[in-house]
């Protein structure tokens, strides 16, 4: 080899030595590339370990040499049971270390019930009594509601009068407002699908046929279109959004026996504490255009790519999420702790600014002093100090895209410093689609498109409800009866937040 290289001209031999210094270099970069997958393809297993073994739920194996269970006890045993059963009795009547009663409602009915002593009283006088209260409730009370209208006629028989009939939910149907109430309320708040509701009807014995109940629910949600329809306009026009998405199954298939990927897009307007939600078969950017097409003000949004159209339009102010970017460093925990809780600390210290402002009680201005005098220098330290580590960090591992995630929407994060009154996160239109998430478990999916716009509406009004804290089935029991016959400028009188509720039980 060696005498094979002194036989080569000056030429060659740069030319064996450059080819040489190419090898080495090819081969160093081929190993740092894999070094690279290598590290990537650790930090995936170990978030899917932590995915599949952190302490989600419980999980039981069987013993496989357990024995078959008994199906007669001892008889001795039974005898020692029903002992202990009797003392037990016992000790729950003396109710030892009782710390008192909880405080009734002072608005609800009461059934008095008087208990006298027994045997001959005659030669007694009272001399007291003794009051015990205990809350009690009875089962939805079904009644047959009869309007009884009289005729009069003129003694000259030129005339005949009778009253006008009030105005019903569902002409000529059977159904009165407060059963319908009770049914939306049932299956869109308490999450009661609409075949059990039929079974609890026939515990009463009131037979009712599936197909009867769900148009009741139909023409019930159709009454409040104009509603809805004032409220997606007054959405429009608020100066400050969060918008996020979830997906609803829809029978409504091109494909036969499959369901289809619909959306519920849900808009939430922190200053009025209004949210709509509407739905939508795409997941598209073409899916908010109706709402957000003319928006102007501040969109508070996650990172799902679609919104990016709307947040770089001249008029809008985009607001990204502390709460997601603080979920991607949790993830990167497993790959490098060091770091993930070095970026997690910050977070967390911006957050202690928010509480602080909550618990004082701050206007919108000294939140807003509050943020650029103590959160406003948190940031910068953790935006330089994601700007020095971006560069030795590698793309693909889990920190790597945290930082990845937090350095692109770095001035969207930092924009809610702008005014007092916009919010850090966008954790508050994710807490009003959590209903939908407990719906989808029970009745698992909506019978037509139209069917899920309907499931829209009437979530709107109930996400509403509940953030005024106002009585769902005493609003919508309001809002059915009067809907028919209220001047459409006074629409907005039948908003929840303008419902007067009455008193509810508060133990």
């Amino acid at each position: 080899m060696e005498t094979a290289l002194e036989n080569l001209s000056k030429e060659d031999l740069i030319k064996v030595i450059s080819s040489r210094d190419e090898l080495i270099k090819s081969l160093s970069q081929d190993t740092s590339k894999k070094d690279e997958e290598i590290d990537y393809l650790k930090s995936q297993l170990a978030m899917y370990k932590r995915m599949q073994f952190g302490q989600k739920r419980e999980r039981f194996e069987g013993d496989p040499n357990q024995t078959m269970l008994p199906f007669e006890a001892d008889p001795a045993e039974v005898v020692q049971q029903q002992e202990e059963i009797k003392e037990k009795i016992e000790y729950t009547r003396k109710r030892p270390n009782h710390k008192g009663r909880a405080k009734l409602p002072a608005h609800l009915p009461v059934k008095e019930v008087e208990i006298h002593p027994e045997g001959d009283l005659s030669q007694m006088i009272c001399i007291g009594k003794e009051i015990t209260e205990e809350l009690e409730c009875e089962p939805a009370k079904f009644y047959i509601k009869r309007y009884i209208r009289y005729k009069y006629a003129a003694k000259d028989k030129s005339a005949v009068a009778i009253a006008e009939l009030p105005e019903r939910v569902i002409d000529k149907g059977i159904p009165g407002s407060g059963l319908l109430a009770m049914i939306l309320t049932a299956k869109y708040m308490d999450h009661l699908p609409l075949y059990r509701q039929k079974q609890i009807f026939a515990r009463e014995n009131i037979q009712i046929p599936s197909s009867t109940i769900e148009g009741w629910t139909r023409q019930a949600l159709e009454k409040l279109e104009p509603l809805y329809e004032k409220l997606v306009f007054d959405t429009k026009v608020q100066g400050y959004l969060q918008v996020d998405e979830t997906p609803i199954k829809v029978l409504d298939s091109d494909k036969k026996g499959a369901a289809h990927q619909g959306y519920f897009w849900v808009y939430h307007s922190p200053l009025d504490k209004t949210v709509l939600f509407d739905y939508n078969p795409s997941r598209g950017g073409i899916a908010a255009v109706p709402m957000l097409g003319n928006f102007k003000g501040y969109l508070q949004t996650d990172g799902y790519a679609v919104y990016d159209k709307y947040a770089k339009k001249k008029e809008v102010t985009h607001l990204a999420c502390w709460a997601h970017a603080r979920r991607e460093f949790e993830k990167a925990l497993d790959n490098d702790k060091e770091r993930a809780e070095k970026a997690l600390l910050m977070i967390q210290k911006l957050y202690a600014i928010e509480r602080k402002s909550k618990q004082e009680n701050l206007s919108a201005e000294q939140t807003k002093e509050l943020r650029l005098t103590e959160s406003l220098p948190v940031i910068n330290e953790l935006g330089k100090w994601i700007f020095e580590e971006i560069k030795s960090t590698l793309p693909k591992s889990q920190i790597g895209k945290a930082m990845a995630y937090a350095y692109a929407r770095w001035d969207a994060l930092s924009a809610y410093l702008y005014d007092g009154r916009l919010l850090i996160d966008n954790n508050l239109v994710e807490n009003a689609i959590r209903p939908v998430a407990l719906g989808r478990k029970n009745w698992l999916f909506a019978g037509s498109h139209e069917a899920a716009q309907r499931s829209a509406m009437i979530y709107s009004f109930f996400a509403i409800c509940k953030k005024h804290e106002v009585n769902p089935f005493q609003w919508l029991k309001y809002a059915l009866e009067n809907i028919m016959s209220i001047n459409h400028k006074n629409l907005k009188d039948l908003y929840p937040q303008n419902f007067k509720n009455k008193p509810t039980c508060s133990l």
